[in-house]
């Protein structure tokens, strides 16, 4: 046998294994090794190692035969940038290929060039499967995430108590990127209060127009705050909801095998993605609270006009040669007006009552049961005098703020005479209006209004009603009813409404003035409480 036949019979061979190797569908890394021994052979060297290459660093995959002597240096693990001392490098894409420096035969170079061809087609396919392979871990692991997205919106979606919403927040936000710490902040005017903290101390607030609070939660700057306080990475992502801002989820410190360190890009868009969620959720939470207190506050305002019903006389006292009634509509559900009409203690005598409190509302109806309250207790010790007036407006200061007052006027009639007295306390002038001539006579004011001052002092007057004669006590709300037109009722009008209608049944002279008030207004809501007190003796 030829030496040059010596020779090819091995080479063959080795191109018959490799082509073997080449054709099974998972030999790939077993290719690799042999194509990597076969091209140490052919160089002539005692050992070769093939490293990957990424991201500017090599590390070693493969080694192939062994090096001459125990004493040459040994492959390492990883090569960044020129070679090591002691070796020769192969550069090839995405790859290279050390061996000992001058462990080589030099005529075998040219016989190595194909397989140096093949090892630079191997290693391409080697980075392209690592990429395939780090690609489908991706896309599995952003479904796990989108999964665990899923799960944790259903869990914070679930909850509508807006403290237990904050601590569930932040549980799931540090939980979801293995984060050491975290806090959650709400906005409240022109800053943000913490709202709920995990893992240790966060800052109690901080102003929402700092100028660096957008870039840091853009991730493009350090934070201008002192968040978490000792935390060395931090990542905040706002909490928005219909473009608003409603505060800002922050985290902190990642944990990993190596210990703590820095959110990445992903991070970022996962706890974006969750803040989302969050955002959702703690708007439904915020818009769940309301209602609550929306409707507690309706069952407190119900049970206030109840209460308040309750005060105003549900019948009214029948008196031989007189008619009698009373009318009351407040702006709100509760209202500052205030009637009464009672037969006192002797029974021969009808008190009567009409006030106005400053304001609507709560604060207005719990004035007017302080109202009904004392004058009820004073009026059944005594007759009608400017000394109870008095003692009455003592309380009423005594009893309410320095910025609430009351108009009233109170007085007596005697039915078997006509006379009625009457003191009036900072409230409209009523009206008698004469059923002999037609003349209107004005009941005008006899003192200050109630809770004004502890000091004051007031005047009774009277007057004797003849047959046919017709007293009109009001609230402004009646004269001071507005049109469209910025333009009050007024007293002439109620004058003339209550000439035209002074013979009806006083049923039907109320539901005059109420008609009138309505068509004044023209479909504009009511905007003050509205009440009226008709006497009149019969002709």
């Amino acid at each position: 046998m030829s030496t040059a036949t010596a020779v090819a019979e091995p080479a063959a061979a080795a191109w018959e294994e490799l082509a073997r190797l080449a054709g099974r569908e998972s030999g790939e890394r077993a290719y690799l090794a042999r194509l990597l021994d076969h091209w140490r052979s052919a160089r002539g060297a005692a050992g070769a190692a093939f490293y990957a290459c990424r991201d500017g660093a090599c590390r070693r995959e493969l080694v192939a035969g062994a090096l001459s002597t125990p004493g040459e240096p040994r492959f390492p693990e990883a090569v960044e940038g020129e070679p090591p001392e002691g070796f020769t490098a192969l550069r090839l894409p995405e790859a290279l290929v050390l061996t000992p420096a001058g462990g080589f035969a030099a005529d075998a170079a040219g016989a190595a060039e194909p397989l140096a061809l093949l090892l630079a087609a191997a290693a391409r396919c080697l980075a392209l499967e690592r990429r395939l392979k780090e690609q489908h871990f991706q896309v599995n692991y952003r479904g796990v995430e989108l999964e665990a997205l899923y799960d944790v919106g259903l869990a914070v979606a679930s909850t509508l108590d807006l403290d237990e919403l904050s601590e569930e927040v932040l549980v799931r936000a540090v939980s979801l990127l293995d984060a050491r710490r975290g806090a959650l902040y709400l906005r409240e005017g022109d800053e943000y209060r913490l709202d709920g903290t995990f893992g240790g101390n966060a800052a109690d607030a901080f102003p929402a127009d700092l100028p660096a609070l957008e870039s840091c939660l853009e991730g493009a700057g350090a934070c201008p705050v002192e968040l978490l306080p000792g935390a060395r990475h931090l990542l905040l992502v706002p909490i928005e909801s219909d473009r608003e801002r409603r505060g800002v989820l922050v985290v902190a410190d990642k944990e990993s095998r190596h210990g703590i360190g820095p959110f990445d890009a992903d991070d970022r868009r996962t706890l974006g993605l969750f803040a989302n969620q969050a955002a959702i959720a703690i708007e439904n939470a915020r818009l769940h609270r309301q209602a609550l207190e929306k409707e507690r506050l309706e069952r407190e305002m119900e049970l206030a006009a109840e209460i308040q019903r309750q005060i105003l006389p549900d019948e009214l006292p029948e008196v031989d040669g007189w008619d009698l009634i009373g009318w009351n509509r407040p702006a709100r559900q509760v209202g500052g007006d205030y009637y009464d009409l009672v037969r006192l203690g002797d029974r021969a005598r009808i008190g009567f009552a009409i006030g106005d409190v400053t304001g609507k509302g709560m604060g207005a109806a719990l004035l007017v049961s302080t109202l009904h309250s004392s004058l009820t207790l004073l009026r059944d010790r005594g007759e009608l005098s400017p000394e109870l007036v008095a003692r009455l407006n003592r309380h009423v200061c005594e009893s309410s703020l320095a910025n609430k007052f009351i108009t009233l006027v109170v007085g007596e009639l005697d039915p078997s005479s006509g006379w009625l007295t009457y003191i009036n306390a900072g409230h409209n002038p009523g009206f008698l209006l004469r059923a002999a001539g037609g003349a209107v006579e004005r009941l005008d004011s006899t003192g200050l209004p109630l809770g004004l001052m502890a000091a004051g002092a007031w005047q009774a007057r009277g007057v004797e009603l003849a047959a046919g004669d017709l007293v009109c006590l009001y609230t402004d709300g009646i004269t001071e009813c507005a049109s469209p037109a910025d333009e009050e009722l007024g007293e002439e009008r109620l004058i003339a409404l209550l000439e035209t209608h002074r013979a009806e049944p006083l049923s039907e002279v109320v539901a005059a003035i109420d008609r009138a008030t309505l068509e004044h207004a023209a479909g504009l809501p009511q905007s003050d409480d509205q009440t009226v007190v008709l006497l009149r003796r019969a002709a």
